[in-house]
């Protein structure tokens, strides 16, 4: 243990400013020591109160999520009445005017040098292909007449007359080629004579399925 004599004396005198400068330097260090420790304490607080705000804006977006999440099936139940109304229209805009697109596709069908509206390229490769495959452009449509055209949930029932199996057999091809029907199904028909021109007519009944 060391002792520290601070009372003059004549004899000590020369060996006392030693001492004190000893004491003033443990007193520096001490000094040194306490400032780091409060700069290391503010240094962690900061981080503190950094982390602090972090988990307030953590906490808010979890509330924020919850509450979300709470009304999940409610917002999931009114999007689908959303769409059940959406679909429900769309079908009706399809149901004033797909109806009217089918018949004046059929009636394009049924007229002289015009056809199916048909894609040109498909059209092209189904001719290389097989050139029966295709309708023929020079038919005369005024070989067959229809006689009854019967919609209900999108399948048409068509019935007529035509000169021959061939009239009839156009008038399917070409229903198979327009991009407004599909399933075409020939019917059985047969053929009589016409009562007053007294002409063999072939009559005739198609089944398909409209798309619009």
């Amino acid at each position: 243990m060391i002792r520290i004599n601070l009372l003059p004396h004549k004899r000590g005198a020369t060996t006392a400013q030693p001492s004190q400068r000893w004491l003033l330097v443990v007193l520096a260090a001490i000094l040194l020591e306490i400032v780091g420790l409060f700069l290391f304490y503010q240094s962690k607080r900061e981080q503190l109160d950094e982390q602090n705000r972090v988990n307030a804006q953590l906490k808010s977006q979890i509330e924020d999520i919850k509450r979300l999440v709470a009304d999940h099936e409610e917002i999931k139940k009114a999007l689908a009445v959303l769409r059940a109304r959406e679909e429900a229209i769309a079908k009706l805009q399809a149901g004033r005017t797909g109806p009217t697109a089918v018949l004046l596709e059929l009636a394009q069908i049924m007229t002289t040098g015009k056809g199916p509206s048909a894609d040109p390229d498909k059209l092209t490769k189904l001719r290389q292909a097989n050139p029966l495959a295709v309708f023929n452009p020079a038919w005369d449509a005024r070989r067959l007449w229809l006689t009854s055209y019967l919609e209900g949930q999108r399948t048409v029932r068509i019935e007529g007359l035509g000169r021959d199996g061939n009239d009839v057999y156009e008038l399917a091809q070409r229903l198979k080629l327009s991009p407004y029907f599909s399933e075409v199904t020939l019917l059985p028909g047969k053929k009589d004579p016409d009562q007053v021109t007294k002409i063999d007519l072939v009559s005739f009944a198609l089944q398909m399925k409209v798309r619009y």
